[in-house]
């Protein structure tokens, strides 16, 4: 059983390069040209047409999947993020001022803060 054929599809730089080499092409060499690429001279008709109603415009490859999520989605949760970084930052230096005043008194009553309370 053969497999079944299916038709090629060109992208539109392809077709854009292709129309470019055979404009530059000196005469009798556009027929290699198709030759190398399995090209057909109908194909070429109707890609120049394509090309002069600007339909034919190498465009960036269309993403598949869903889409991104909204941009003001993102801006909210960056805000959030950035007042929770601001409120845990606060809670850091009250609590490395705590430990500098605990170590401070220590230090004042001559509390030794390496020593092992298992050793007593």
């Amino acid at each position: 059983m053969a497999a079944k054929a299916h038709r090629r599809v060109f992208t539109a730089a392809y077709k854009l390069a292709i129309l470019d080499e055979l404009d530059r092409a000196k005469p009798g060499e556009g027929g290699a040209v198709l030759r190398r690429e399995g090209l057909y001279s109908s194909s070429l008709v109707e890609w120049r047409r394509q090309r002069k109603q600007g339909v034919l415009v190498a465009r960036a490859p269309v993403r598949r999947g869903p889409p991104p999520a909204a941009k003001g989605v993102d801006k909210a949760e960056f805000d959030r993020l950035r007042r929770e970084n601001a409120r845990l930052e606060r809670q850091l230096a009250k609590a490395h001022f705590i430990i500098d005043i605990q170590k401070k008194a220590a230090q004042i009553l001559a509390i030794d803060l390496e020593r092992n309370d298992d050793e007593t």
